[in-house]
């Protein structure tokens, strides 16, 4: 059996991603440049750590 090629347009998940996709856009902006600042502390501190060691 064939799958169609052209699939029916589902409004209801458009819909759904018109109305959440502003709010989740941001989070995701703000929370992945939150994870890279702390990885970058992280980074930083270990290197820090490393070199006062020696």
């Amino acid at each position: 059996m064939k799958t169609p090629v052209f699939k029916r347009f589902n409004y209801n998940m458009a819909l759904q991603w018109l109305i959440f996709l502003p709010i989740i856009l941001p989070l995701c902006i703000v929370f992945g440049a939150l994870q890279g600042i702390m990885n970058m502390v992280e980074k930083m501190a270990q290197r820090m750590w490393i070199d006062m060691e020696l």
